[in-house]
């Protein structure tokens, strides 16, 4: 095994971080925690089960905020991504290994992402699903040529979009109506069957993201470079601040995704809306055009901004894991054949995205274990490695991750 002390490396000269300059590379990596994959497993998990799945949405949230900080304070201490940090520390077998399942994830990923903007350019422009997928890639393309170019204003523009969904989902739950006493018992623990288990899943799945854990670990290393303790502590006081903000902005959107949906439909003998088409037909004959418009452009701003940033974290994966970087043409190709072939197929989208999101939810122990193995060795990360307690906290979030993994086979397997 190569010694871990080469995953530390010499930096350039520091650059002063505040807490108003950080904000950004967390609203970046939110994006994957309000993608058209949340869309799916919250609205069919409100319709059918009302406010009963809420406590997984909020728990799922909460278990998001520490994954995202280790992930950041990786990439500060260190200067170093998680897949770097990875290939540096372990072998060419375990290595090989983990790029295979993490670009497994970036397809599944993609499914979510060109699926949810495909069905939006169909509720809005009636683009059939097919050429929308085309569409959607073509898109992204462009945002991510906006981003190669000019960061902080794409990380604005992404913090914009994800406002505008906070926005939107309110208006959607004045509208809506709320039963207070209903959602006060959604936060009790617990579920109703086999398929709320499978749902619920998919919530964590869909919550957090294993590419979120990469991304995040390798924009961070490029905005904050650190060359003394303090400046270190500083930057990390600052992506405290970040990850709250943006993640608890994620983690509302998401609340209300459910709420709308056991308000608008549960709430009003409509169980049976299972999919996004008719989450939207549902809106606009029982609250009104306004609100099925509101939902459409939320789901468009959703895919848009989420497909540029499956790219770049499926790039991240790649140059980290095996040094080699092909073609971001290339790149996306690959990663969208999936979408386009499911969309080609006729299969119904929504259920592409729910079971997409059961996929990534096995990919978050491949991506937390190895985060908390390499945070928590002195010899990386210096007086910022992990004590004992912050271990046993992120120990347990992964056994808990696998422990529902292994209950969803079981589910699955057995008769």
């Amino acid at each position: 095994m190569r010694s871990p002390r080469a995953v530390r490396r010499r930096r350039p000269a520091a650059v002063p971080v505040t807490a108003l300059r950080a904000l950004g590379p967390a609203f970046v990596a939110a994006v994957a925690y309000v993608d058209p994959g949340n869309f799916a497993t919250n609205i069919e998990g409100g319709s059918s089960y009302g406010y009963g799945l809420l406590w997984v949405v909020i728990a799922a949230g909460l278990v998001a905020m520490p994954v995202q900080f280790l992930a950041a304070k990786l990439g500060i201490v260190t200067g170093r991504s998680l897949p770097e940090a990875c290939r540096e520390r372990y072998g060419r077998r375990t290595t090989r290994g983990l790029w295979l399942q993490a670009e497994a994830m970036a397809m599944a990923t993609d499914i979510a992402e060109f699926m949810g903007t495909a069905v939006a350019l169909d509720l809005l422009f009636g683009v059939p699903l097919p050429v929308a997928v085309c569409l959607t890639g073509a898109l992204s393309y462009l945002m991510l040529g906006f981003q190669a170019r000019r960061h902080r204003p794409f990380e604005v523009v992404i913090a914009a979009m994800l406002c505008l969904m906070c926005a939107g989902f309110g208006y959607l739950m004045l509208r809506s109506g709320v039963d207070g006493a209903a959602l006060a018992s959604g936060l009790v623990p617990g579920t109703e069957d086999s398929r709320a288990t499978l749902l619920a899943l998919g919530i964590v799945g869909a919550t957090v993201m294993p590419h979120a854990i990469y991304l995040h670990s390798a924009l961070v290393r490029r905005r904050h470079v650190a060359g003394t303790g303090a400046e270190i502590d500083r930057a990390l006081r600052a992506e405290r601040i970040d990850v709250l903000v943006a993640l608890t902005l994620a983690g509302v959107i998401n609340a209300s995704m459910l709420i709308v949906a056991a308000g608008a439909f549960h709430g009003s003998g409509l169980s049976e809306v299972a999919s996004l088409t008719d989450a939207h037909a549902a809106l606009s004959g029982w609250v009104g055009p306004v609100a099925a418009l509101v939902f459409a452009l939320a789901l468009l701003a959703a895919g848009l901004s989420s497909s540029g940033i499956g790219t770049m974290s499926g790039q991240i994966v790649m140059e980290g894991f095996t040094g080699a970087r092909i073609p971001m043409v290339v790149r996306r190709g690959i990663t969208m054949a999936p979408a386009v072939l499911i969309a080609m197929a006729g299969w119904d989208p929504t259920q592409a995205l729910i079971l997409s999101q059961v996929v990534l939810s096995f990919g978050i122990a491949p991506a937390l274990v190895p985060l908390l193995l390499i945070t928590r060795d002195r010899a990386v990360m210096g007086r910022h490695a992990n004590t004992g307690p912050v271990t046993g906290l992120y120990a347990l979030i992964a056994a808990a991750v696998i422990g529902l993994n292994a209950f969803l086979l079981w589910l699955v397997l057995v008769p």
